[in-house]
């Protein structure tokens, strides 16, 4: 089960913080069947710690930062890809800036642009970040998580006829000015879940039925669990049950 921040607050000084047990220490180690770990960040008080460990990143990662234009979408990308390269050195116990990523294959298609992967690692791991908000999720087995702020009522109507038939009979069902934040959450769930899977919106959003109530909706082989998150989003985390 997910371990859950009920605050939903912010780590001082802008640390990466373990949702739920509001440590601000890097984890030494990966204990194997302790379950998922979820990792929360913002990029505006982490930003200048960011930008002094740039050198951590590789070669690709660094092309992309400097191929943004605004700053504060640099910031974000840096921040996010730092902390998982800081997270990753602390559970492999290995250098940050020698870790090496790697894709693994598409389920759909075999092509190497499914999950992003260490190669070897005894885990896996899912970035996702909106707006100054970055998650990280790290599990025994595949793991999906992501975060999308509310969309606008219009944003809400086209994603909406994009869902499952039964989400868009749920997201009819609520009143008018609720429905960007039950497409959201119903989105993310799927998003989640579909990074988890490694094939990403290579399925039709309409194919896999999450939910778009309250509570995510069972999936066959899979947890599906909201994350809290400060108002105004949406996250969503997927974990393979084992076996």
């Amino acid at each position: 089960m997910l371990t859950r921040d009920p605050a939903g607050g912010t780590p001082r000084s802008g640390v990466p913080v373990l949702i739920g047990t509001g440590t601000e220490r890097l984890p030494a180690g990966w204990e194997a069947g302790s379950g998922p770990r979820l990792w929360r960040v913002r990029a505006s008080e982490y930003a200048a710690r960011a930008a002094a460990d740039e050198w951590l990143l590789d070669a690709e990662e660094r092309a992309r930062v400097r191929a943004f234009v605004r700053d504060r979408d640099r910031d974000r990308y840096r921040v996010a890809h730092v902390v998982l390269r800081r997270l990753l050195g602390a559970y492999l116990d290995e250098d940050p800036a020698a870790v090496g990523l790697v894709r693994e294959p598409c389920p759909g298609c075999g092509e190497p642009h499914g999950r992003p992967a260490v190669a070897g690692a005894p885990f896996h791991f899912s970035l996702a970040h909106s707006g100054d908000l970055a998650l990280l999720a790290f599990a025994d087995t595949p793991v999906g998580i992501d975060v999308e702020a509310d969309p606008s009522l219009e944003a809400a109507a086209e994603i909406g006829a994009m869902l499952h038939p039964r989400e868009r009979a749920e997201v009819a069902a609520v009143p008018h000015r609720a429905r960007p934040a039950s497409v959201g959450r119903c989105w993310t769930r799927k998003e989640a879940y579909l990074k988890g899977v490694g094939i990403g919106l290579g399925e039709d959003p309409a194919v896999t039925y999450v939910g778009a109530g309250p509570a995510p909706a069972a999936v066959p082989g899979w947890s599906l669990t909201d994350v809290p998150v400060p108002a105004g989003h949406a996250a969503a985390c997927a974990v393979r049950r084992p076996g």
